[in-house]
């Protein structure tokens, strides 16, 4: 599977769990950001990935400290273009399985 199915799957999973998008594929000089969407109020940035096996830890090992250092710069970039600053998490959705058949939600993945 390849990352943008990956990230097609991902968010029609959001969307069924009435999420709403935003924006895909945010980028900035520190990144990118897969997904950003909105559950409500709150304002959601979203990073999936993807993997076939479990090896090396799978995909929630993949969000290293520094994905995650690039992941909030990338997020207060994108909240100084929109002038104000909602209520925000990091989720982390990982798909798993030859053809991304299983699929973990995580909420509050990691954070400031």
């Amino acid at each position: 599977m390849k990352g943008s199915d990956a990230e097609y799957k991902a968010l029609s999973y959001l969307q069924h769990q009435n999420l709403k998008l935003v924006t895909q594929n945010y980028r900035c000089r520190f990144g990118e950001i897969d997904l950003i969407m909105r559950e409500g109020t709150t304002l959601v940035f979203v990073e999936v990935r993807q993997r076939t096996t479990p090896l090396y830890g799978g995909a929630a090992a993949s969000i290293t400290a520094a994905k995650q250092s690039r992941l909030l710069q990338t997020a207060r970039h994108y909240l100084a273009e929109i002038g104000h600053e909602p209520a925000c998490r990091f989720d982390a959705l990982l798909l798993s399985g030859t053809h991304g058949e299983n699929i973990e939600w995580i909420k509050n993945a990691f954070g400031e």
